[in-house]
C-alpha cells in the first residue's frame, strides 16, 4: 500500500514538472480562415498546444503561469515555406548543373557544408517566423539527418521527400550514393522502384521532376512520351499513402500530372496564360500550387551580375552564401564568367525572363481569384534564392501579382498546412492546434512587411526571442559589412558597426570615430567610385577579432589591404587598417 502511495506521489510530481502554461493576454488574433481581426483575446498555451482562447476579461490566469502582454500586438500562425531544398545552400556553387565552378569549390564540399549548416539554417528559418518547412527535393542523407531535429524546440517542423524522380539527370549529380538528389527513371519499372527505394527512409511524400524537351522532342511530345512513367510513380506513391508533388512549369506537363493524380504543383506555369479548363481542373482535383515567383530571377540576376538585395536581406541572410553570389566579379576564369554574363544580359534573354515573370504573375492572380489553393514557397537553396531571408521577397511578389494581404497570409499559413492534410494540427490560431505562433508588433494586413516585425516566436509551445535565436559571430559581422560594401549599401554597411566605432591606421593612430563620420566617408566612396569591389582573400578569426586580407578594386586600380575588426557587445567596435 505504501509503495503504491509513493508511486502515485512520484507520478504527480513528475506530471507537474512537465506541465507548463503560457498566456498571451490582451492580444489581437488574426483569423486567417475568416479573414478578420479578433481583438482583446487571451491565448492559453499548455505544453505545446493552444488549450484555450477567450476574451481577456473572461479568463483566469494561474499564478505560476508565464504571461506575455499582447497589448497592441497581433498573433498569427507560424509561417510555412512550402518549397525549399536543404541540399542546396543558395550561393553561387550550389548548382553545378547550372554553372560548374568546381575548380574553385568542389560539389563534395558544397554538400558537406549544407549538412553541417543544417542546424544554423533551421534556426535562421525560425528566427524569420517560419515554423514549418517542406523540402520538395532532398537526399537520403537529409532524410536521415532531419530525425536529429524532430524534438528540437528551435527547429521548425520538417516535411521532406527523398531524391527527385526524373526522366532527366545531369551527369554532375550521378553516382553520389546517399547524397544524390535524383533518381533517374527511364522506364515504368524504374519509376515504381524509385518510389519503393525511398520507403525505408520514411519520406512524407514523393516528388517528380517532370522535365520535358530534354530528349530532343517538342515539349508536348516529350510530356506525352514520359507520361506512363509519371503515372506509374504517382500510382505507386498513392498505393503507399504518399502524396505526390510535381515540378511542372508548362501547362501541358502540369495538366497531365494533375489528370493523373498529382497532389501538389510546386511551380507556376510560365510558358503561357493558363486556360479556364486548367483552372477548373485544379479546383476539381483540389490541387495546391506553390508559385515560387522569384527563383528564376535569382539565376539570371546572379549570372548577369545585376543582383539587388534589400537591407533586410543583407542583414538576415546567410552572409557567406550571399557573399558568394558576387564572386563572379573576381573569379579568374573570365571566359566562363563573361559567357554567362553576356548570355543572360542579351536583350532577348532579358525579355524572355520578363515575359516568363509576367506570365507567372498573371497566372497566380487568375488562380487566386478562382479559389485555387495557393501555398507560399520560395524554392530557397537555388542560386540567388537564399534560405529564410527570401521569404519576404516572395510575399511582396505575390502582393504585386494582385493577391490581397489576407490571401497571402492564408497562403503562408493554413494553405501550407493543407498540402499534406495537416490543417487540423496547425495553420490557424485555434484551440487544440500546435502552439506554433508569431507575436507581431504590427498588423500584417496593414503591410505585409509587418510579418518581419516579430516580438516573440512560439514554436512547439516554447518561447523564443528572435534576437537571441541565432547570435552573430564576429565573422558574421565582418562578412555582412563586406557584402554591403560590395552592394554599395551604406545603411546595411553601417548596421554591424557600433555607433561610436573607432577607425585606426595600424597600430594605434586614430583616424576618426562614430558612424556619422563613417557614413559620410563611405557614402561618398559608394556614390563616386566606379568598379568598386572587395575580394576576401583570407580570414583569420581569433576570439572577438577578425583579420581580413582583402583585394580591393577602385576603378582601374587594385589595392591589397588588411583590415582588423574588434567586436564588442555584438558590434564592430574598432577597425584597424594595415598599410
Amino acid at each position: 500500500m505504501k509503495i503504491k502511495y509513493v508511486i502515485a506521489i512520484t507520478f504527480m510530481v513528475s506530471s507537474f514538472s512537465i506541465f507548463s502554461q503560457t498566456y498571451i493576454t490582451n492580444v489581437t488574433v488574426l483569423d486567417v480562415e475568416k479573414q478578420k481581426l479578433i481583438k482583446n483575446q487571451t491565448i492559453e498555451i499548455t505544453n505545446d498546444l493552444i488549450s484555450n482562447i477567450k476574451k481577456s476579461n473572461n479568463i483566469k490566469i494561474p499564478e505560476q503561469a508565464t504571461v506575455i502582454d499582447g497589448t497592441n500586438k497581433y498573433v498569427v500562425p507560424g509561417l510555412v515555406d512550402s518549397h525549399i531544398h536543404f541540399f542546396q545552400n543558395g550561393g553561387l556553387y550550389t548548382r553545378p548543373d547550372a554553372i560548374n565552378l568546381q575548380k574553385y569549390w568542389s560539389y563534395t564540399d558544397e554538400i558537406a557544408l549544407a549538412k553541417s549548416n543544417m542546424e544554423i539554417t533551421l534556426k535562421r528559418y525560425l528566427k524569420n517566423g517560419i515554423t514549418t518547412l517542406i523540402d520538395v527535393g532532398a537526399t537520403y542523407n537529409f532524410l536521415e539527418q532531419r530525425k536529429t531535429f524532430s524534438n528540437k524546440k528551435y527547429a521548425p517542423e520538417i516535411l521532406m521527400t527523398g531524391p527527385l524522380l526524373t526522366t532527366y539527370e545531369s551527369e554532375v549529380y550521378a553516382n553520389l550514393d546517399k547524397d544524390e538528389p535524383f533518381i533517374l527513371t527511364k522506364t515504368i519499372e524504374d519509376g515504381i522502384n524509385g518510389v519503393k527505394a525511398q520507403l525505408p527512409y520514411h519520406p512524407d511524400f514523393i516528388k517528380i521532376w517532370y522535365i520535358a524537351g530534354k530528349d530532343g522532342l517538342s515539349i508536348e511530345e516529350s510530356a506525352h512520351k514520359n507520361l506512363p512513367i509519371i503515372k506509374a510513380i504517382i500510382d505507386e506513391a498513392h498505393k503507399h499513402n504518399l502524396k505526390v508533388a510535381v515540378h511542372a512549369v508548362q501547362q501541358i506537363t502540369a495538366k497531365l500530372a494533375v489528370e493523373n493524380g498529382a497532389d501538389f504543383l510546386v511551380h507556376s506555369i510560365k510558358d503561357q496564360i493558363i486556360t479556364p479548363d486548367f483552372v477548373q481542373l485544379l479546383k476539381t482535383h483540389k490541387t495546391i500550387l506553390s508559385p515560387t515567383l522569384q527563383v528564376h530571377g535569382g539565376y539570371g540576376n546572379t549570372f548577369g551580375q545585376r543582383l539587388e538585395y534589400s537591407n533586410y536581406e543583407l542583414e538576415k541572410s546567410d552572409p557567406y552564401q550571399l557573399g558568394t553570389l558576387l564572386d563572379l566579379k573576381h573569379l579568374s576564369d573570365t571566359t566562363i564568367v563573361n559567357k554567362y554574363k553576356t548570355r543572360v544580359n542579351t536583350a532577348k534573354s532579358v525579355a524572355n525572363l520578363k515575359k516568363a515573370d509576367s506570365i507567372c504573375m498573371a497566372n497566380l492572380k487568375i488562380l487566386a481569384d478562382a479559389g485555387v489553393l495557393i501555398a507560399t514557397g520560395t524554392d530557397a537553396g537555388n542560386i540567388g534564392t537564399l534560405h529564410a531571408s527570401s521569404y519576404l521577397n516572395e510575399l511582396k511578389l505575390m502582393q504585386k501579382s494582385g493577391m490581397s494581404n489576407w490571401q497571402i497570409l492564408q497562403a503562408s499559413t493554413i494553405n501550407g498546412a493543407k498540402i499534406f492534410d495537416k490543417d487540423t494540427n496547425f495553420g490557424t490560431v485555434s484551440i487544440g492546434k500546435k502552439a506554433n505562433l508569431l507575436l507581431l508588433d504590427a498588423n500584417p494586413i496593414d503591410a505585409i512587411e509587418n510579418l518581419t516585425k516579430i516580438n516573440t516566436i512560439i514554436n512547439k509551445g516554447t518561447l523564443f526571442n528572435p534576437n537571441e535565436l541565432l547570435i552573430d559571430t564576429p565573422s558574421d559581422l565582418a562578412q555582412r559589412q563586406l557584402n554591403a560594401y560590395n552592394f554599395r549599401n551604406i545603411e546595411a554597411f553601417l548596421e554591424p558597426y557600433a555607433d561610436d566605432v573607432e577607425v585606426y591606421t595600424f597600430p594605434n593612430t586614430l583616424k576618426y570615430t562614430g558612424k556619422d563620420t563613417m557614413r559620410k566617408i563611405y557614402g561618398e566612396m559608394f556614390k563616386n567610385t566606379p568598379n568598386l569591389h572587395c575580394e576576401l582573400e583570407g580570414r583569420i578569426i581569433k576570439g572577438n577579432t577578425v583579420i581580413d586580407k582583402e583585394r580591393v578594386q577602385f576603378g582601374d586600380k587594385i589595392k591589397e589591404a588588411i583590415a582588423i575588426y574588434h567586436i564588442e557587445n555584438n558590434k564592430i567596435q574598432k577597425v584597424y587598417f594595415v598599410k
